[in-house]
Formats: C-alpha cells, structure tokens, sequence
C-alpha cells in the first residue's frame, strides 16, 4: 500500500456537480488557503484543510510526505482533443496560411490532412508509436495528465487502426492516461477523391466494425464541414459507431455553419468541437442536449480566426471545455497553459471557469468525469503544482509553462527529480 500526503499548498479544484459543470457552475471553484490532499495507491482519500488531511492522514497509516511550499495546487490538466499521432509538422503550409491561403484551398490542393496522410501511411507502427509518445510526454511537462488521441492520419482501415495502436502504446508507457477516438471521417482520401460516398461506405462497412471488434476506440468523431464530409454522412458514420458501442463526438461548425452542432445534438454526442461558426440555434441544442462543447482556441489563434463565442456559450447553459487541439498543421502546440491563456484573454472565461474548462468539463468530454478533473475522493491523484498562488498565474505568467511538478496517480511524473526552489 503507497500513501502519500501533500500538504502546504493553496488548493482550487473544480466542484463536480456529478456531470458537466455549464452556466452559473462553470466557474465553481473550491479552494482552501492551507490545504492538503491524501492519497492512497493513487487514488484520493481526503482533500481539505490541513488540519483536517493531518488526521485522515494519521488514520491511513505512515505517508510519504510531500511539502507543496505554499503553491497553488490544481488538478491535473485533461487535454480532450489531439491528434498527436503523427510524424513531422507542416510548416510549410503555416506559411502559405501566412501568405493568405485559405486552408480549404491547401486541402483541394492534396496538402493539409492529406499530406500527413501520406507521411502517416508510409511510417511504421513503431515508429509512429514513438514519435506520439515524445510529443505526448511534452504535453505531460506542460501539465496534462489525461489526453484523447484522434487517428484520422491514415484513412485507410489498417492505417486507421494501426494509429489507434500507437495511440494506445502511449498509454502504456507514459504516466498518461490515453483515451483514443476513431476519425476515420477526416477527409476523403485520394483513391477515393471523386467518391465521397464509397469512402462512408467503407466506414461503415468496414473500418468502424474493425476498430470496435479491436477495442480500440473509446469514441468514434467526424469532420463535418464543406468540402470534407456532410452531416448526411456524418450521421451514416456516427450511426454506425453507435450502433458498434463507441461514444460520439463531432468536429462541427469549424470554418462554416453546416449545422454540425445541432447534429451533434440530435445523435447526443458527448461533445461538439470547434464550434468557431455555430449559430445561436445549434448552440442551444447542443445546451439542451448536455453535450460538451469543446473549444480549441489555439487554432483560431494560428489560423488568425476569431475565437468561438465562449462567453455567450455560458450564458447559454453550455458546458464549455478546452483543448490544444495539437496537430500538424493549424494548431501545434502541447501546452494546456497557453490554451489556458487564451480562453482568459482571447475568448473571455474567468480564471475559475477557466479552470473548469481545461480540468472538469474536458474529463467529462472524454469520459473520465468520475475518474479524473477535479481533486475529489474517490478520483485519481492527478495534482499540478504551480509557481504561483493562483490559478490565475496560468494567464498571468505568459509564454512559459508555470508547471512546477506533475503526479499522475499520485506518482511524481515531471519533474524526474525533487522540487525546484
């Protein structure tokens, strides 16, 4: 049996309501100024006041001791839309977007997704394993804890399936823990250029059946934009993952309003993501469907596009959640804490609801609402120290990672050695 205290540390963690924080609950935040967390074999046991841990603490049984020295403690950050899997970046095209290339106009051309593809295809499992796994600890440095892991690089079932695999070996050597959605509807691949429906076809058919006889996605996601899929066939594909088990999330209203939200409504997807086009009417349904909405504020940023409405998504009752959404081309970042920042200045969430959204509702996003997201009993020790005596020296401290120290399940993760001073 592992027990472990933390104490001396300023405490804030999200209140889990047992779903989605949305509305007036996204910015509800507990927080204590002398605060301890006890952990036993990963797992949190008791959080609060000092005085309070002290005495569960000596109820457990000897612990190792850990002297936060007055930092701010907050939940490890849940990173719930990547797509990591890949092998080199796209440079070059983030200057053909500088230069005033649409992206849509980059992907007719066969660049975009579909240049990673090729890289993708050609790579061997092993070395599109370890390539993720690099990428991954870099976001674990910067405070993640939990991450989702898209494919949607390969196109073909073996490809397809061949990233989920990647993705899963990640989770197996990294202190991260993994959740891997299939995106097989990402774009239309070149054997299929002029068949748009054959490609949903083999989907359908074949490739949502193979992921889900393999275990080897939790979610089954869609890219429902012009140009690239319908909701007719987003629908078809969803469907299809429904019916083979898998949880459903949707890439919806990124560039235009195709009605992507109010589809992900309709199917009860766990979460609509992007959102930077959405109407009023497709965000009121996602609201009362209780989907999360899952922002990614990052690609905005580097495609220089204006943020997704966040505030008017809270006041709408909408549970908002936030990602790195890190990629190879419109968005490459693993840092939580730049996102973090963003949603501060760039789309206008409080610190608190801040907080919410890129702990909380990003668990709830992926599916680990009841493991992970906030500092609760019963959840994982997940736990961020900080440099700083608030949440807010995440916005506050820009350009730099504020992270001190990772634990996931209670295990010191980053930095290898002992606190710095």
């Amino acid at each position: 049996m592992s027990v472990t205290l933390f104490r001396n540390a300023r405490i804030f963690t999200a209140e889990d309501p047992g779903k989605p924080p949305a509305g007036s609950q996204q910015g509800r935040v507990t927080s204590w100024d002398r605060g301890a967390l006890l952990c036993q074999d990963g797992i949190i046991e008791a959080v609060g006041p000092e005085k309070e841990v002290l005495a569960a603490a000596g109820r457990a049984g000897p612990a190792d001791e850990v002297d936060c020295g007055g930092r701010c403690m907050i939940p490890g950050f849940v990173d719930p839309h990547t797509h990591l899997c890949f092998l080199e970046p796209r440079e070059t095209e983030f200057l053909k977007r500088l230069d005033g290339v649409p992206y849509l106009d980059i992907l007719a051309a066969g660049g975009g997704i579909l240049s990673t593809v090729a890289s993708v295809r050609a790579a061997s499992e092993a070395d599109l394993a370890e390539a993720t796994r690099k990428r991954a600890l870099a976001c674990l440095r910067f405070g993640t804890t939990t991450i989702e892991i898209k494919s949607g690089y390969g196109l073909s079932t073996e490809a397809e399936l061949k990233q989920l695999r990647a993705a899963a070996a990640v989770g197996r050597s990294t202190p991260l823990t993994v959740v891997p959605t299939l995106l097989g509807a990402h774009a239309v691949p070149p054997e299929f250029a002029d068949d748009a429906e054959g490609y949903v076809e083999l989907l359908v058919r074949e490739t949502v059946p193979a992921a889900a006889a393999a275990g080897l996605a939790r979610y089954c996601d869609a890219f429902c934009e012009r140009g690239v899929f319908t909701a007719a066939q987003c629908r078809r594909v969803l469907e299809a993952a429904r019916q083979a088990g898998m949880g459903l999330k949707l890439h919806a209203d990124e560039v235009h309003d195709t009605g992507g939200a109010a589809l992900a409504a309709s199917l009860g997807a766990v979460s609509a993501e992007h959102l930077l086009s959405s109407g009023e009417a497709g965000l009121r349904s996602l609201a009362a469907a209780g989907s999360v909405a899952v922002l990614l504020p990052a690609t905005a940023y580097a495609l220089r596009k204006p943020f997704a409405a966040a505030r008017r998504m809270v006041e709408l009752g909408l549970a908002v959640a936030i990602a790195t959404d890190c990629n190879p081309g419109s968005s490459y970042t693993e840092s939580m804490p730049f996102v973090f920042g963003l949603a501060v200045l760039g789309m206008g969430l409080s610190v608190s609801e801040a907080l919410v959204a890129s702990t909380l509702n990003a668990a709830y996003a992926v599916g680990e609402g009841r493991r992970a997201g906030s500092l609760s009993p019963g959840k994982r020790a997940d736990v961020l120290l900080l440099d700083g005596e608030t949440p807010g020296i995440v916005a506050f401290h820009a350009g730099v990672s504020p992270v001190a120290a990772v634990y996931a399940n209670g295990v010191r993760a980053w930095p290898a050695e002992g606190l710095q001073p």
